[in-house]
Parts: structure tokens; sequence; C-alpha cells
């Protein structure tokens, strides 16, 4: 295929050449009507290139054939049967995926080191999750993906499992051994959807982990704003096979996704594409090599212990991305959400990602020798000046085994239910009927259905105290907590 061609690019390129007149959305009509303020901000060709596809560029109901043609290059650049772009984010697009091999009632195998979008998807689609737990790393306070062998038990105990959704790389770039678990869940004949939404770029170059429609994944999820080169909410389906039904897939996006579909995040990923199949090797070497750098000088720098392939000795993970630059920080005597509290007021910088015990950096193609310095530079400042900082009550960090809670209601089944709102001390023993978060990283603590424990609870409260945000949670401060009413 003649991967010049962004066929999005082009079309929207032609609206603008040929200066049409809509008299319909968006209101702004191109920037006619923008607020100069706001144009001063955000830019006026933003406005301009702000088109509803239908009566001006393209769209699936109604197609001129140019997102199709889009996508079919997109599928090709990653060896993929079919893909499928989405305005939406991956949120959605995880959504949308579960809820293509598995309805309400149905069982359906995930890690539990899911992002709390997951657990949204769990609750909007009423299907009865079979939690296939991560491997956690007890010295790091570390989860890492499940193994093959944990979703082969999971399997035998649930023969009536319509599949399993893996989630890989983590946050903190650990990765799953995608293959064999691929070859589990086909030996069970039941697809295998891939959360990758860190790995946009892994298609892209050899020294990066495998990427999932290699791997023998049947659905692959990708966020193409986290790694790639396309804006906030660009998500693309990769299909390949014939366990998901690609017409079951687009009927399921119907129920949820957006009817006026952004024309900005269709060219951002059409034009991603065509940079990375041009471009990617050489712009992800630089990015590989410029990884190591940052790696090598901030283990020379005391107190920092830097992650990476020894998580694979170790047998811990199966692959590492390069790419994520991961730093525990407690050797500072500080947590990673106080390191990057100093690091944004101090050296305006702003980390990728921070728990109780890491900051974590990703590197991209877009660095360059000004970002890489000014990386290194405003650790070591951290490193100087840790003694600085004004230390918080410790976050209690629970044991892992106390991190399983027992599943005692569907989620949907709690979420919807009859609940109140109790004290914290109250609560320990009583079913969540809500999902708690803490922000950083956002995976759920506790999900709706599940038995809340004192571990838990105290877990929660001191990381409160400490510093986390619990955006989700009924009550934010977790005086309280939403549980399912008693009859």
């Amino acid at each position: 295929m003649d991967h010049s061609r962004v066929p999005v690019l082009e079309a929207l390129q032609e609206f603008r050449r040929r200066g049409d007149v809509v008299f319909g959305p968006p209101g702004h009509k191109q920037g006619r009507g923008t607020d100069p303020r706001v144009a001063a901000v955000l830019g006026l060709d933003v406005f301009r290139s702000d088109v509803l596809s239908l009566n001006g560029l393209d769209d699936r109901r109604q197609s001129q054939g140019v997102l199709e043609q889009a996508q079919e290059l997109m599928a090709d650049a990653v060896g993929a049967d079919q893909a499928f772009f989405s305005t939406c984010g991956s949120s959605l697009s995880v959504k949308t995926a579960m809820l293509a091999i598995a309805g309400p009632g149905e069982k359906l195998l995930l890690s539990r080191n899911a992002h709390k979008s997951v657990i949204a998807a769990v609750i909007i689609n009423g299907v009865e999750p079979i939690w296939v737990h991560p491997k956690f790393d007890g010295e790091r306070h570390l989860a890492h993906p499940p193994e093959a062998d944990d979703v082969r038990d999971r399997l035998r105990e649930h023969p009536d499992a319509k599949g399993m959704l893996l989630i890989t790389p983590t946050d903190w770039g650990t990765c799953a051994d995608v293959r064999a678990v691929a070859d589990v869940c086909h030996g069970a004949d039941v697809p295998l959807i891939v959360d990758e939404a860190w790995g946009a770029h892994l298609p892209f170059h050899p020294g990066l982990p495998v990427w999932g429609m290699d791997a023998g994944a049947d659905l692959v999820v990708t966020s193409v704003h986290k790694m790639g080169g396309a804006i906030e909410q660009s998500s693309v389906f990769h299909l390949q096979g014939d366990r998901v039904s690609p017409v079951v897939l687009k009927q399921r996006e119907d129920l949820l996704g957006t009817t006026s579909a952004s024309s900005l995040v269709y060219a951002a990923l059409d034009g991603w594409r065509r940079q990375m199949v041009e471009q990617g090797h050489d712009l992800l070497d630089a990015a590989l090599h410029r990884a190591e750098r940052v790696r090598a000088q901030l283990r020379e720098l005391p107190g920092l212990r830097v992650m990476g392939g020894e998580i694979i000795d170790e047998g811990l993970a199966a692959e590492f991305d390069p790419l994520k630059i991961v730093v525990d920080v407690r050797g500072l005597g500080i947590s990673g959400m106080q390191a990057t509290e100093w690091l944004r007021a101090n050296c305006h910088i702003d980390m990728g990602g921070s728990d109780t015990c890491r900051i974590s950096a990703s590197i991209t193609h877009s660095d360059d020798e000004q970002t890489e310095k000014l990386l290194v530079e405003s650790v070591r400042a951290l490193v100087e000046r840790a003694d600085t900082i004004e230390r918080q009550p410790a976050v209690h960090l629970p044991e892992p085994h106390a991190l399983e809670l027992e599943q005692a209601m569907l989620p949907r089944d709690a979420f919807f239910g009859a609940a109140e709102q109790v004290p914290a001390e109250r609560a320990v023993g009583r079913i969540a009927a809500e999902t708690i978060s803490p922000y950083p990283p956002g995976v759920p603590v506790v999900a709706p259905g599940e038995v809340i424990t004192a571990e838990i609870v105290d877990y929660l409260r001191s990381g409160i105290a400490h510093g986390f945000l619990v955006s989700d949670a009924a009550d934010s401060s977790l005086d309280t907590f939403r549980v399912v009413a008693r009859p």
C-alpha cells in the first residue's frame, strides 16, 4: 500500500482549499465565530481543521471512503487484518472491546491490575469478572502482568469464560508474555484482548517489546496519544483472525462511541501512521539510545533505584519497555508523589507517572538533546535537595495478599443497588458500592462488589494523609465509604 498517502489529512486539506461555508455544526464555523481570546491560546488553525465528518470529510455511514482508506493503511502498517479509529480514547475502546466478546451475565477473565476504565466497563457491560491477579513484586511494591499459567488456571476453573483481557505494558513498562497467554486462550478456543494503551509504538522497532498482533492477540487496543504522536483521545482497535467479529465490534462501538467524531483525532492518527512507516525505525532508534543514556546517568545518582532489564532476569516480567524511565525514590526519604510535586514546582517538568514509591518518565520520538538534559539535571537537583522536602505521614503499604479482595457481588449489582455511606471504621467487612482509585496511578484498590478489609482502609486513609487523590469515591476524603445497604 502507498503509505505516503494520508486520506484524512488530504481530505481536510482539500476542504480548506475549497473554502466551504458550513451551515451546520460545529457552531464556530471553522473559526469564524471563535473568540479571539480563545484563539490566542489555542490557535485559529485548530478551529479551521475542526470539521464535521458528515457533509465535510467522511464518516462510516455515508462514506466516500476517506476514513476506510486511512484505517486500511493503519492495519497494513501494523500487521493487523483491520483497524478502527476511535476518538474517545482507549477508555472507551476497552469498554467496546469487552462488549464485543462478553455480554451481561457472561464471564470474562480480567487482569486485576487494570485501569479504572476496565472496572467501569465491567459495571456498564454487566459481565461477571474473573480476576487474574498480577504477579506482585513485594520489594518494589509493584504489580507486573499475570503469567500464562495464571490464565490457564482461571480458564480451567471457569471453562464458560468468553475470553481474556490482558493489560500490557503496564504504566511502568513491564510486559506480559503475550504469545504464551494467547496460546492458552486459543487452546481454550477463546479470544485474547490486549489493552496495549502504552504500546502504540511497539510495531515500529525490533528493540521494543513484542507487539500484540505479532504475538497472536485477537484484538489490541492502543492509545496513540500516550507513546505515539497523535492528540489526546486518539485510540485504535486492531483486529485479526475470526474469533472477534468485526461486525459485532462495530455495532458495540456504535453503542458507546460519539456521533460527532473529531476530525482532529482522525487526521492526527492518519499522519502519525505515515510518519511511523516512513521514519519510525530511525526515530525510535534515537529514542532508545536516548533512554539508555538517561537511565545510565540516573543510576549514578545516590538514593535512586532505576528499573531496567533486571526485571526480566528476576523472572518478574517477560519484557520491559526501555523507553520507560522508572525510578524508585524511597532512598531519598520521600515518596514518588512528593518528588513529582517538587520537580513541577522547582524545575517546571511534569513526570509521566508517580506513586508512593517511584516516578516515571516516558521517552518518545519527540524528545531531543534539550529534553534529555533537562530531565537528568532536574532529577539530579531533586537528589541534591531531597533533604529540604518536608516529610509527610507514611503510607501504610499492604502486603500483596491484602490487595486480593473477595468478590462478594457482581460489580454492576453492587454499583447500582441500594447503598449507604458509612464512617471509614464501619466500612470494614462491608461490600463496596463504589470504585476507589487513588491517583496516582489510577488502578482501583477497591471495586464495587469487593469486601473492604481493615488493611485496605488503613492503606487508603494513610494515603489520603500523604497526598492521594481519590476522585471517583463518593467521599474523596475517605472519611466515609459507600457500601451496599444491608437488607
